[in-house]
């Protein structure tokens, strides 16, 4: 079969156990980020995509690139990746990309895939996929994928619960099989590789890095790269929509003490009826 080249989107993305906040630029602050939870789904898939080719011919060239988008701090978004099972990272950190919004992400990401493909050391005539989460744990939009797709020109495949590759050995071309969920109805498309596939997290379940994996990592190249080198202005990138003010959230009210004085359990259910509770 082609060889083939996965790359995986990834997000460094604030820590959801801490209270988030804007910094003074009115930009959500990541000091403290971590990997984003639900990339660590389309990770997966493109392992067990890696393995299962590998498994049924030790010749497969199979490659699993991380890339990102961010500020330095990021590049632990990628280092993670490493630890899971990625086989090298990239990332694109450029001051014109602080707050960048969905159009100018695509648009970004888009010129550093092209640049990730066309730069690596593997085989030229390689296909490719990439993958992302069905959403971000940051923005939550789940506009990117298929912007992404159309900005590359490949096919797009979303919310997929569960995927495969098909090899047709009589054209030697591989096909990706998806498994999705629209509406009420369980729906099975497909579509000729290249193509990009956000992955939700109903498609597998991700792997924990052990001690081995945390130590191979640190042999694991990690290409930093900024927009100049992806032939790219910060005009070409400059988001549509921009910050114009955020606020603190409202401090929580304290709740209604009830004293039990023989009604309390009368009280408790004509509350929860008035708040539809029942």
């Amino acid at each position: 079969m082609p060889a083939l080249h996965i790359i995986a989107l990834v997000k460094w993305v604030p820590d959801a156990q801490l209270e988030r906040h804007f910094t003074d630029a009115q930009l959500l602050n990541r000091a403290e980020g971590i990997l984003g939870e639900l990339d660590e789904y389309p990770l997966e898939a493109a392992l067990q995509i890696k393995e299962e080719l590998q498994k049924n011919n030790d010749d497969a060239a199979v490659r699993v690139s991380a890339l990102t988008m961010g500020p330095a701090g990021a590049s632990a978004a990628v280092k993670k990746a490493l630890q899971i099972g990625a086989d090298d990272g990239y990332h694109l950190s450029d001051e014109a990309l602080r707050g960048a919004d969905i159009w100018a992400s695509a648009a970004a990401l888009a010129a550093a895939a092209r640049h990730v493909l066309d730069t690596a050391e593997f085989a030229d005539d390689a296909e490719f996929l990439i993958l992302t989460g069905m959403v971000s744990d940051d923005g939550e939009s789940g506009a990117l994928p298929a912007q992404l797709a159309e900005r590359l020109g490949v096919p797009a495949l979303t919310q997929a619960t569960g995927l495969r590759l098909e090899l047709d050995t009589d054209t030697d071309t591989s096909r990706l099989v998806v498994t999705r969920i629209s509406g009420d109805r369980l729906q099975k498309v497909a579509a000729p590789l290249p193509a990009v596939v956000s992955v939700t997290d109903q498609a597998n379940q991700p792997r924990y890095p052990n001690f081995k994996a945390i130590m191979a990592a640190k042999k694991k190249p990690v290409t930093t790269f900024d927009l100049a080198e992806l032939g790219l202005t910060g005009t070409a990138v400059e988001s549509k929509l921009r910050m114009v003010s955020a606020d603190p959230r409202p401090a929580r009210a304290a709740g209604e003490i009830i004293t039990d004085d023989g009604e309390a359990g009368a009280r408790i259910v004509d509350f929860l009826a008035k708040e539809r509770l029942l």
